[in-house]
């Protein structure tokens, strides 16, 4: 199968980046299902797992988000059968989705909505796992209590981006008030048009910017953007007995007694901790994906693609990395697979 990947880490300004080969077609076992990768998506943990790439002459194949074609199934599958359409996230710790083929287990698959093509299926998995553990597992939101939402609120930082613009909407549909940071025209307009009720400027002081727009503090954090630069207003910010999560990680040591007084919680989100450590309840995955295919059929949820950069290939995908290095991506980046 053909395959696109990288050997040695090197800068997003190198022309050599990605390479494309052939390697081996493998084969499901298990609760394996082995899909034909019709549509990807490219994320942040992509171009971080790229810088980290160990120099030992291995062959990595990034990609974790992705739409495609179930071609065989292990022996303890259930879910699927042969020629069902599929989107998923995968498993960091597994080959990725930049190929042809791609083993994925089961229980952290669902079948695609039936609305969407497959690079725009493909935009949908990993936020969506993300955006959803962070609100619905790690703040513990109630999703159906509509009316005992309505006064709550949630400040999502760095609104615009593909976890973002997915937690938006999530949000809306619990019933909260949602606070958006963005700064540019392109990405205020984005975030309006997910949803967001208040919009403010993460280049400026967010504590008054909140308080002009009605909130001393908010019930909820969500911080798609980097952690160092917000914990102490984040701190301030939030309300008492209030939750903190962030899904980048910090680089410096913070002090946790400034929620202390508030008797407010901080948890991080990190979608792969399922699959990675094969936790009993892989299985909510499938079911989150499978509600979330439900609610975009039903045109319930918007489609986050920002641009679709047409077919794969090594010169494309180093492309896609170098936009979201910039900072500038607005939704998700999507490609036509490798095997479409």
């Amino acid at each position: 199968m053909k395959a696109i990947g990288l050997k040695v880490a090197r800068p997003v300004s190198d022309e050599n980046l990605f390479e494309q080969t052939e390697l081996d077609a493998p084969k499901p076992e298990g609760h394996d299902i082995l899909v034909r990768v019709k549509g990807v998506a490219v994320n942040p943990v992509d171009f971080k797992v790229r810088r980290g790439k160990a120099d030992d002459g291995t062959f990595k194949v990034l990609g974790w988000d992705a739409a495609g074609i179930v071609e065989a199934v292990g022996d303890k599958v259930t879910l699927f059968g042969k020629g069902d359409e599929v989107w998923y996230a995968g498993d960091i710790t597994r080959p990725g989705s930049n190929s042809e083929l791609q083993l994925v287990d089961e229980r952290i698959a669902a079948l695609k909505p039936k609305k969407l093509d497959f690079a725009a299926a493909a935009a949908l998995p990993l936020t969506t796992i993300t955006a959803w553990e962070a609100m619905f597992d790690r703040m513990k939101i109630d999703r159906t209590a509509l009316e005992a939402n309505q006064g709550k609120s949630i400040l999502i930082i760095n609104g615009a981006g593909g976890v973002g613009s997915i937690a938006i909407q999530l949000a809306k549909m619990a019933g909260l008030q949602v606070i958006a940071t963005a700064s540019r025209p392109e990405t205020i307009s984005w975030v309006t048009k997910m949803g967001a009720d208040h919009v403010i400027n993460h280049h400026q002081p967010l504590k008054e910017q909140l308080e002009g727009a009605g909130f001393a503090t908010v019930d909820y954090v969500l911080c798609t953007s980097e952690i160092d630069d917000y914990w102490d207003v984040m701190c301030d910010l939030v309300a008492p007995q209030g939750h903190i999560v962030s899904i980048t990680e910090a680089k410096n040591n913070h002090n946790v007694d400034l929620l202390k007084a508030k008797s407010a919680s901080f948890s991080y989100e990190f979608m792969f901790t399922r699959s990675m450590f094969q936790t009993p309840d892989m299985i909510e995955q499938h079911k989150l994906l499978t509600e979330m295919a439900a609610l975009v059929d039903a045109d319930a949820i918007q489609v986050t693609t920002g641009d679709h950069f047409g077919a794969l290939t090594p010169e494309s995908l180093r492309k896609a990395h170098a936009v979201l290095e910039s900072g500038k991506a607005i939704g998700k980046i999507v490609f036509d697979g490798l095997g479409a």
